[in-house]
């Protein structure tokens, strides 16, 4: 038993846990846990606990449905939450098969299979993301059908006495006590909207961190009598939520990224990955907006990106250079602005490593950066600049990652199979739907 199994065990009986939660992801980026008695963590570390894969999306077909949950000492944390009395805490998994091999389709392996490939080229991957999400009054609609947020208040706002204040204090406060550390948070720019941003962690804690920090937000706002939402696109008339996330390369102690002298201090390194995720954006728009409302916010204005393009602090562009500071080298990074804040961090932070390392890999060559704002161009004109657009919604986004070479290598066959299938079938029942818009727009007139 290693140091990391011992301070496990050693905590759970000094602190009187009762309960321990195991974490994991399906597919499509849903948080599972089973709790576990504590007389029976040290079980788990040795063994595993056995459970049924073909329950869970993605997993296991029906024929080898016996998988195993391996729990994670180095993630060990109380939940807050759930109070001092009867303490409960969690862990997260890797999911292996009963001859004790990495599941394929474990979402968790899916983002260490492609860290792994990054270190034997030599490079460490640090992330930090910015969680948008909107808080409501409840989980009901209003009179209208459209949710109800607890304020108006719009980009920075201070609203003196506000709901989402208390809130945001709170939950950092909260995020904090499970190791989670953050940057800093404000009112976003639609009513009730907010965003959290999160330190710079490597990859698969940053992943995990998202995971808990969703728990964490619909925790708070339940105990605050409010309703927190990571939906895309919630609001007609107002932004989405997306998961905008800085990545930076780093071999040993040096930033990848920085080369002093070179235009806006890019190195190639960090000019060919740009080169990679603008190539290949298209195949794995599916992961990073895997929902039918994601495209709502993909092509609904508010500053969401929807074409190929790169640039200096331009916010317009998928992929952005925030502005560098003298001194500041190692924290030269690029921001990729096209995730939502319900993607599944794993599988979303694993594509775009991978189509980065692919543009290092092959040498990919950068075009031009945009300066202009890309939405106030035309589309002949975008089109003349190459600035081509991503996916319109989720049935092209679906056609473009069936046809991707790179995808099946980056996520595995198996994940690459279950997660197009789940999608083809969130497709197809939207399809069906007869939606308002259309009762309301035809029905008294045809």
């Amino acid at each position: 038993m290693d140091r990391q199994q011992e301070f496990v065990l050693r905590t759970i009986e000094e602190r009187d846990v009762r309960f321990v939660r195991l974490w994991f992801t399906d597919v499509v980026g849903s948080l599972k846990s089973v709790a576990l008695a504590p007389a029976e963590v040290e079980g788990a570390f040795e063994e595993g606990l056995g459970f049924d894969g073909s329950s869970i999306e993605g997993l296991a077909r029906v024929f080898e449905s016996d998988m195993l949950a391996q729990p994670d000492p180095s993630t060990f944390q109380i939940l807050p939450w759930r109070g001092e009395t009867e303490a409960t805490s969690r862990m997260f998994c890797d999911i292996l098969t009963p001859d004790g091999e990495p599941s394929a389709a474990d979402p968790r392996n899916v983002l260490k299979r492609n860290l792994a490939k990054a270190a034997d080229m030599g490079f460490t991957c640090y992330t930090h993301p910015e969680i948008e999400f909107y808080l409501l009054k409840s989980q009901q609609p209003g009179p209208d059908g459209a949710p109800v947020p607890v304020d108006e208040g719009g980009y920075f706002d201070h609203v003196p006495g506000g709901v989402a204040q208390d809130f945001r204090r709170t939950a950092v406060t909260m995020l904090e006590s499970v190791g989670i550390s953050v940057e800093f948070s404000h009112h976003e720019a639609g009513p009730g909207q907010n965003e959290i941003d999160l330190r710079y962690a490597d990859a698969l804690q940053t992943a995990d961190n998202i995971m808990t920090f969703r728990t964490v937000i619909k925790e708070v706002a339940l105990q605050q009598g409010t309703y927190a939402t990571f939906m895309p696109k919630p609001f007609t008339a107002h932004p989405g939520s997306g998961m905008h996330t800085h990545f930076s390369l780093f071999e040993g102690d040096t930033n990848a990224f920085y080369e002093a002298g070179a235009e806006f201090q890019l190195s190639e390194t960090a000019r060919q990955f740009i080169a990679g995720i603008l190539k290949h954006a298209p195949e794995f728009t599916a992961v990073t907006n895997q929902f039918v409302n994601s495209y709502k916010r993909l092509w609904g204005g508010g500053e969401a990106p929807s074409y190929l393009s790169w640039g200096h602090n331009n916010r317009s562009a998928l992929v952005r250079v925030p502005l560098y500071k003298p001194g500041k080298g190692q924290s030269a990074r690029v921001e990729y602005r096209g995730i939502d804040a319900a993607a599944n961090p794993y599988l979303a932070y694993a594509v775009l490593l991978g189509a980065g390392l692919k543009g290092i890999e092959e040498g990919y060559q950068l075009p031009a950066a945009a300066e202009d704002d890309i939405w106030s161009l035309s589309s002949a004109e975008r089109r003349a600049m190459g600035h081509d657009p991503l996916p319109a919604s989720l049935h092209d986004a679906i056609r473009t990652m069936e046809d991707s070479e790179l995808m099946p290598q980056i996520l595995g066959e198996q994940v690459f199979e279950h997660f197009l299938r789940n999608k083809r079938a969130e497709w197809q029942d939207y399809r069906l739907q007869v939606t308002p818009y259309e009762l309301q727009r035809n029905l008294a007139i045809l």
